[in-house]
């Protein structure tokens, strides 16, 4: 009775767990693996013709390839400036509607509505703020800020992407945040102002350390947005001008498919994966022990 029950039981975890693990085999892990083979190959994405060329691929990124590295140093920059911040002005957002507003639910989803617009349709608009809607404002008010070239300067082109990315992602962090900050014992927070604690205090010394779980969510959420982001970088600026706004999603697009060199862009992708899994893994690591207990 007790090996039927045994047996009964593990048919039922394969009922239920069967279908999502052959799903996720067919779309994540074979073609994990696959492109793990085609970065060591020579492939131009079309054709049967398959040429295996060992490292050459990886050596070619490394020593050779001067657009990979410069978008590469691209992605970094604007990753340690959107996640500083995306995740500063969250939780910000988040510390000002936890307080007693009458309007504060309706802050919240005028706040949160930016994450809801995609990627290219967000970048689109803002071309057009930038490009027309800054012009007009510059040519009637004669103020710098509306006249600087926005999208035709590396700089102000940089600027333009990590503004409007910290704009759309904040709100998102905002929720967290606040679902982090609504679990803090109020008890505490107001023992603490008794004791003589100041608000400064008050929020480095009991409010960060307690909704660290938060924060390690949200740090791990915007390194991987802004590491792989694409859609609003290709919309706004199509890595222009000259390049110099060109991310890694879009270096390996290009090299791929405007370009049929897959295997090319197999191996750079597998690169860039394998730099973000680190990051992250070192990320989630450090924010961990940083987490207390109430």
């Amino acid at each position: 009775m007790k090996t039927n029950k045994g047996i009964s039981g593990v048919m039922q975890q394969w009922v239920f767990v069967g279908p999502a693990l052959v799903f996720f085999t067919l779309i994540v892990l074979i073609p994990f693996f696959m492109s793990i083979y085609y970065s060591f190959t020579e492939w131009n994405g079309v054709t049967t013709n398959v040429k295996f060329n060992g490292l050459d691929n990886f050596k070619h990124i490394l020593f050779e390839d001067k657009d990979y590295r410069n978008a590469f140093w691209f992605t970094t920059r604007m990753t340690v400036t959107n996640v500083v911040l995306t995740n500063v002005v969250g939780f910000l957002l988040a510390l000002l509607l936890t307080q007693s507003l009458k309007s504060r639910n309706v802050l919240r989803t005028i706040f949160f509505m930016p994450n809801v617009i995609g990627g290219l349709l967000l970048g689109f608009i803002w071309q057009f703020i930038f490009v027309k809607g800054f012009a007009t404002l510059g040519s009637l008010t004669h103020i710098g800020f509306f006249e600087l070239p926005w999208l035709g300067d590396a700089t102000t082109s940089f600027w333009a992407i990590v503004i409007v990315s910290v704009w759309q992602g904040s709100g998102y962090l905002m929720i967290i945040y606040i679902a982090a900050l609504s679990n803090v014992p109020k008890d505490m927070i107001e023992a603490a102002y008794i004791d003589g604690a100041s608000r400064v205090q008050v929020l480095r010394s009991i409010i960060v350390p307690l909704i660290m779980p938060a924060v390690t969510v949200c740090l791990f959420l915007t390194i991987s947005w802004s590491f792989k982001m694409f859609d609003l970088n290709f919309s706004l600026t199509r890595g222009g001008p000259f390049n110099s706004t060109e991310s890694l999603a879009i270096n390996i697009y290009q090299e791929a498919f405007r370009n049929n060199r897959y295997g090319l862009g197999t191996a750079k992708a597998f690169i860039f994966f394998i730099v973000v899994a680190i990051i992250s893994t070192i990320q989630v690591m450090y924010t961990k022990r940083k987490e207390v207990e109430v």
